[in-house]
């Protein structure tokens, strides 16, 4: 259209004459150009006004175009090349180049690196690729290098989660619980907890934990449900003077090796200590204990529960009895029929399909 333009102009320059009349006319023009530019300090050019002047900007000497034109010639000359830019612009006709990496892809190989401290990108890439993902093996190193990720296996060793989640079916913890009676008797009871698939376990139940007491305790419990748990290897236990070298003999015969927490730090046998924070608020702030065989009654129901039916998110939300068993095959529930059961007075409920 612009070289079209340009010829249709050049015409009537070469086949009509000037008169006097064109060159009046030519000259009420400029002087109203002149008043123009005067009055306004800046005009606003469409694109259409831009392609005819610089199509008529060829049929006028360069240097008058400073006295005809309201611009400037360095404008002139930038919308032309522009003009020529656009005409041999062939960017449409590119073909794309090649799409990114989906975000769901990244965070997965992000995911892989931190849960497998000594994966190199070469290990992560056959990850991918066996689960049928195409990708190149630079752009997996290029990902774990723009997140500051080492792409080679020389990371860190695993963190202390990921350590102990490795250990986790190893480990046992035991810890003191004690509860008020409704006459203000402090009781205390013995619980024991497996790290690795969450069973919990009651020791004993006393108002006087003595450290013979303590260890007689531990006696009963390996004799009676030790072939129960899944062959530990360590026990977790604080400083208090009822765990005496009695009690951890008791273990060490049994083939455990007992470990001392620090002085005055919970956080050392953190999933005990969250135990003890699950009963208090879902058992024990809802009612009163009455003396030690009801308190032993209800702890002993309400571990039922909790090893057979409650969830927890520590094992993909299933219960202590599922882990062992694996998870239930999916259902459609709104197919089937859900009753519910009340324990403890109706304190807890539980719910089942039914039969």
């Amino acid at each position: 259209m612009y070289a079209v333009t340009r010829r249709l102009l050049s015409l009537p320059a070469l086949l009509l004459r000037r008169s006097a009349s064109k060159e009046a006319e030519l000259l009420v023009l400029r002087h109203q150009n002149a008043v123009l530019r005067r009055q306004v300090p800046r005009v606003r050019y469409e694109t259409a006004d831009r392609l005819w002047l610089a199509a008529l900007s060829h049929l006028i000497p360069r240097h008058r175009w400073a006295k005809i034109f309201s611009i400037t010639p360095a404008t002139l000359l930038a919308w032309h090349r522009n003009l020529a830019a656009k005409k041999w612009d062939y960017s449409n006709r590119r073909r794309p180049g090649r799409s990114p990496t989906p975000a769901a892809v990244k965070t997965l190989i992000l995911r892989m690196a931190a849960e497998n401290p000594r994966w190199g990108h070469r290990r992560i890439h056959g990850e991918l690729t066996r689960l049928g993902h195409k990708i190149a093996a630079s752009t997996v190193w290029n990902i774990l290098n723009r997140a500051g990720i080492d792409p080679a296996p020389r990371r860190s060793g695993p963190t202390w989660k990921q350590f102990l989640t490795a250990q986790a079916e190893h480990i046992v913890a035991v810890d003191f619980l004690h509860v008020d009676t409704v006459n203000l008797t402090r009781l205390y009871a013995l619980i024991m907890l497996e790290h690795g698939n969450r069973w919990a376990h009651l020791l004993g139940v006393t108002a006087n934990p003595t450290g013979s007491w303590t260890a007689q305790a531990a006696r009963n419990f390996l004799m009676n449900t030790g072939i129960v748990m899944t062959k530990p290897m360590f026990l977790i236990r604080d400083r208090g003077g009822q765990f005496t070298d009695a009690f951890d003999a008791i273990f060490t015969d049994a083939g455990l090796r007992v470990i001392k927490s620090p002085p005055q730090a919970p956080k050392a046998n953190a999933h005990c200590e969250g135990l003890i924070g699950t009963l208090r608020r879902e058992l024990l702030d809802s009612m009163l204990i009455l003396n030690e065989h009801h308190l032993r009654r209800t702890l002993t129901r309400y571990l039922e529960h909790y090893n057979t039916a409650r969830p927890h998110r520590g094992i993909g939300q299933l219960s202590p009895s599922q882990a062992e068993t694996g998870p239930p095959t999916p259902i459609d529930l709104a197919d089937q029929r859900v009753h519910r059961r009340a324990i403890l007075g109706g304190l807890i409920n539980e719910y089942q399909i039914a039969s």
